[in-house]
């Protein structure tokens, strides 16, 4: 009570003063808190009850107030001697020892707010970097301090004037220094010992000498010359007995001293204050995207970044339950980093382990967003280190093993995070983690050269229909990520030399229809064994059904041997006979339904496409190795056989292989069309296409409806059943796989 009334009194009499020159006034203000530190003797006092705050405030404004009756950029004689007379300097050591109780507190507001308030560039001075420098290693020391608050503020306000001006960061590169605890340091260290391991040069050029730290915390003579001679020993006298313990930096283990900024953000990070912690987590977006290289190399290879990120990126993923329902995990809401705040009892959809998921997802995506605004090399370095440390060391492992419950949440998880990665360096680590970088043409022998990659495709196969289903929606989703590598790896490769066509060239013929209508180079289905068992009278007149469309015509030339768009269209819609299908007994459901939807997708594959280069046309047969043996490659090799299965699958297990398989099919590369989608390509021996499988299916499908009675109504039902236009129940004499 008695301060507050101190204080209202010292501001009447300053308001009924004449007004003084601004640097007079200045002056007056930096003097009444030197005068505290001469004439107390109890400095056990809170700060808050001596006039020590309001000074600082006044001095702040005086300097504003300063600036802003200047020229732009201009300095004035306040400005100049806070900056001559060192006063920085002092306010640190202060602040250090906390004397009185509460200083450091206000020192970190007077530092804040002068670097925030103040418009011409201050960090560029000596003066004020290299105690701004000092302050930072202050911060971060020690959690949950009173002080935390006040120590993310300072270091926000410090990485957001280097976000305007990059190349200050170098002022903050510093050399290493060897840890004080290491050796032997007393407990208790004088603020002049910590000034003689100051004065090592600094990265800057600019070297610190021993004058310039002369006099009590870095005061000059000058500042004291009108003080009388008892007084300038009695303040010195305070000063240099301002003792500092030493046992919070002990306590910090900092392996390297390089990049205290980034050291002291890291430290708060980790604050049991929510706030606090993301606070340093955007101070630390803020340096990563600073284009200074020699910042980034600081950053990535002597802090403790990498380490951090990877580090609580294994911890939260372990502290995960051992089986999580897929479904929580693929519909747990959006995660923004920044907002991750959850209350479990008011979630009315919590499920056991939602908080360590979403934990574990919030900080993933706070690693991919650092990364993605991370200056180059730094985001590199980052990246691997995600790949090394957490994609290899811990998630590995988890989609390696046996156990089906535990694969079924590893793969869950990591198709989760390919949904939510968005950096394209730490997509392209992930790709790498996934498939591998292997871009030769597989063989037989050789699928299993990257284990995982041949293990999560094996899975796409796999006895648990979840399994299945997950693996393939990982891969799914895989596919539409804007990296060229997915698709080579897992396709591309294999079909690069067109080896899956006959060596011998076409003739014009084989283009068109044979007489007996069918395809050239199709499966004959009267021949084939699968069909023996079909009376003349249930086989459609002239194979109606296979029959590809029109020969060309002048209408619709042939383009640099092409086959026509709509013959490829007509073959596949012919494959199935009418009385296999159901869409035509329900409005609104033909193939045409999905013509919109597919456009606008292909529109979107050929607009990331663009930027790899594709070629528009197959490369030239003269250019290819025909001799060489074709494989389709493991990927393709596991969907053609689930695609030749479809009949005895689950439905949801059909719908996922025909989801991938359509993904494939919209990437605008010739040899992808050309294999996949183009029934006319003369096929080599032993190879098979997916129009080949699905022929092979439709010929078993053929043979199955022929046993089944009442066949078109049952199969309309179980259409409308699925499109939920009738109610579930049981349906008699329909098989299993329908």
């Amino acid at each position: 009570m008695f301060s507050k009334f101190t204080s209202i009194l010292q501001h009447a009499v300053e308001a009924l003063a004449p007004s003084l020159p601004l640097q007079e006034d200045f002056v007056y203000h930096w003097k009444a808190i030197t005068h505290y530190y001469i004439e107390t003797s109890d400095d056990k006092a809170p700060v808050t009850d001596t006039n020590i705050p309001s000074h600082l405030e006044q001095m702040l404004d005086i300097l504003v107030q300063e600036e802003n009756e200047r020229e732009s950029g201009e300095t004035g004689p306040c400005m100049e001697y806070l900056l001559h007379h060192k006063i920085l300097e002092t306010l640190y050591t202060l602040g250090k020892a906390d004397c009185p109780p509460g200083m450091k507190q206000q020192v970190l507001i007077f530092y804040t707010k002068l670097l925030g308030r103040i418009r011409q560039p201050l960090l560029p001075h000596i003066n004020v970097h290299r105690p701004v420098q000092k302050l930072i290693r202050l911060c971060g020391e020690v959690l949950a301090t009173p002080t935390e608050n006040e120590e993310i503020q300072f270091l926000c306000i410090v990485c957001a004037k280097l976000k305007q001006d990059p190349y200050l960061v170098n002022f903050f590169l510093e050399n290493k220094m060897k840890s004080l605890a290491s050796k032997g340091v007393p407990s208790v260290i004088s603020e002049d010992t910590l000034k003689g391991q100051d004065s090592l040069s600094t990265d800057t050029g600019q070297s610190q000498h021993p004058e310039e730290l002369s006099g009590a915390t870095g005061m000059e003579q000058t500042e004291l010359e009108d003080e009388p001679p008892h007084q300038m020993d009695h303040l010195s006298t305070s000063l240099d007995n301002l003792s500092v313990t030493s046992l919070p930096e002990a306590s910090v283990v900092r392996p390297n001293q390089d990049y205290n900024l980034v050291n002291s953000l890291l430290n708060l990070t980790r604050s049991p204050d929510g706030r606090i912690a993301v606070k340093a987590c955007e101070g630390l977006m803020l340096l990563v995207s600073l284009p200074e290289p020699a910042a980034a190399k600081c950053l990535t290879q002597s802090t403790c970044l990498c380490e951090l990120l990877t580090d609580r990126l294994a911890s939260l993923y372990k502290a995960l339950p051992q089986s999580v329902d897929p479904l929580d995990i693929e519909t747990v809401e959006a995660i923004n980093w920044g907002l991750d705040s959850y209350s479990h009892k008011e979630d009315a959809s919590a499920f056991p382990g939602k908080r360590a998921l979403i934990s574990f997802l919030s900080w993933f995506d706070y690693c991919d967003q650092l990364i993605k605004e991370a200056q180059k090399t730094a985001a590199v370095a980052l990246a691997k280190a995600v790949h090394e440390r957490f994609f290899i060391g811990v998630m590995e492992p988890q989609l390696m093993q046996t156990s089906e419950m535990g694969i079924l949440t590893s793969t869950a998880l990591l198709h989760r995070i390919v949904r939510q990665v968005t950096s394209d360096v730490l997509l392209q680590e992930m790709v790498f983690f996934i498939l591998g970088e292997q871009r030769e043409p597989e063989t037989v022998a050789e699928i299993s050269r990257h284990p995982l990659r041949h293990r999560l495709i094996e899975h796409c196969d796999h006895i648990s229909d979840e399994i299945s289903i997950m693996t393939l929606r990982m891969f799914e989703h895989l596919l539409q990520k804007p990296n060229e590598h997915i698709l080579y790896n897992l396709v591309l490769r294999n079909l690069e030399e067109r080896n899956y066509t006959e060596c011998k060239p076409l003739c014009p013929e084989d283009k068109d229809v044979v007489e007996n209508g069918l395809i050239a180079g199709a499966v004959d289905l009267e021949e084939d064994p699968l069909f023996t068992d079909i009376s003349p009278e249930n086989t459609l007149p002239n194979q109606e059904w296979l029959s590809s469309s029109p020969p060309a015509t002048p209408d619709h030339p042939k383009n640099d041997g092409k086959t026509e768009v709509h013959k490829i269209v007509n073959s596949f819609l012919c494959l199935v006979p009418d009385d296999a299908k159901s869409s035509y007994h329900v409005e609104g459901t033909g193939y045409d339904t999905y013509l919109r939807d597919a456009h606008r997708q292909f529109r979107d594959y050929c607009a990331i496409c663009l930027r790899w280069e594709w070629p528009g046309s197959p490369k030239a047969l003269e250019k290819c190795n025909l001799e060489a043996a074709f494989f389709e490659g493991h990927f393709l090799k596991v969907l053609f056989d689930r695609m030749g299965r479809i009949l005895d699958q689950p439905y949801d297990v059909n719908l996922q292989v025909t989801s991938v398989l359509s993904r494939l099919s919209l990437f605008p590369h010739p040899h992808i069309h050309e294999y996949l989608l183009d029934p006319y390509v003369n096929l080599a021996p032993g190879c098979r296409s997916l129009f080949s499988v699905i022929v092979r299916v439709v010929g078993d499908l053929m043979l199955r409806i022929q046993r089944i009675q009442d066949f078109t109504p049952k199969l309309l039902l179980v259409r409308k059943r699925l499109l939920g236009l009738e109610p579930e129940g049981p349906l008699q004499a329909l098989p299993s796989c329908w």
